[in-house]
């Protein structure tokens, strides 16, 4: 029987997976928009396990709120990084750390 206990112990390793891929990548523009959205994905499980939990369907409501911020943001996020990719010919995170006006 899978309870609440083991849902939320998977959602904080999955979150820490996240925090730890940001704090260990600092080069790759792509690898730290993909544990942002481990993050998210991690945010959303405990949602769902605290909404089936509880009886309660706010915590799944919440969670399309969530997907759409997300898809959202990897989009834009996307879109900033082709033309990044453009201006610069480099997706590395030292590279960007200048701007020109």
């Amino acid at each position: 029987m899978i309870t609440l206990q083991h849902m939320l112990t998977l959602s904080a390793v999955l979150f820490s997976l996240s925090v730890a891929g940001i704090f260990l990548n600092r080069k790759n523009v792509i690898l730290l928009l993909m544990c942002i959205e481990l993050m998210l994905l991690a945010v959303n499980f405990s949602f769902v396990s605290f909404s089936r939990f509880l009886g309660d369907l706010d915590g799944q409501v919440f969670v399309f709120f969530v997907l759409t911020v997300a898809a959202a943001e990897s989009a834009i996020g996307l879109a900033i990084l082709v033309v990044l990719f453009r201006e610069r010919k480099s997706i590395n995170v030292e590279d960007l750390d200048t701007l020109k006006g």
